[in-house]
């Protein structure tokens, strides 16, 4: 089966998906954060085939979300390590972990805590912050064109907003 690429999208989230959206992606970032580094010991873990995980590891290197390390240069070995743009994707792991405990698994039925290893202390729950520090919903947030907007990505939200506005009189 042939992946759809969203490359020549003009969106930060159809391009990231495209990266990281695959659900193996994830569970591999998942454990890379936990210390897993071997291809066996994803492998053994996971629970996923071969070619699979193969593919899935290829894709996060060329992306530079993990980097293949040699461990002995006579021998064909690696192991794999998370790079710091792989690192940043901290935020977003976390977040996916708490929206589950929440919504799939429920207070009280958390499969993992995430804890501050100085504090020794779970973590606080994300949330969006205004610059003032406000926590915010999606009601208080707009979308707008960002400054690599293509000429149809601002004609699609002046479509938008111009539609919402007939609608609101």
């Amino acid at each position: 089966m042939t992946r759809t690429s969203f490359n020549e999208i003009n969106c930060s989230l159809a391009r990231t998906v495209d990266i990281i959206g695959d659900k193996w992606s994830l569970l591999i970032i998942r454990d890379a954060f936990f210390g897993v580094q071997r291809f066996s010991e994803f492998e053994d873990r996971l629970g996923i085939a071969k070619t699979v995980l193969s593919n899935r590891l290829n894709i996060l290197v060329e992306n530079e979300i993990l980097k293949k390390v040699s461990t002995n240069p006579e021998v064909d070995r690696f192991i794999y390590k998370l790079t710091p743009r792989g690192r940043d994707l901290l935020v977003t792991v976390v977040s996916l972990v708490q929206w589950g405990d929440k919504w799939v698994f429920g207070e009280g039925q958390e499969p993992i805590e995430i804890w501050d290893k100085e504090e020794l202390a779970s973590i606080q729950q994300l949330g969006l912050q205004a610059r003032s520090g406000k926590i915010l919903e999606a009601r208080d947030v707009v979308f707008k064109p960002g400054p690599g907007a293509t000429s149809e990505m601002i004609s699609m939200f002046e479509d938008y907003y111009l539609q919402k506005s007939q609608d609101e009189s």
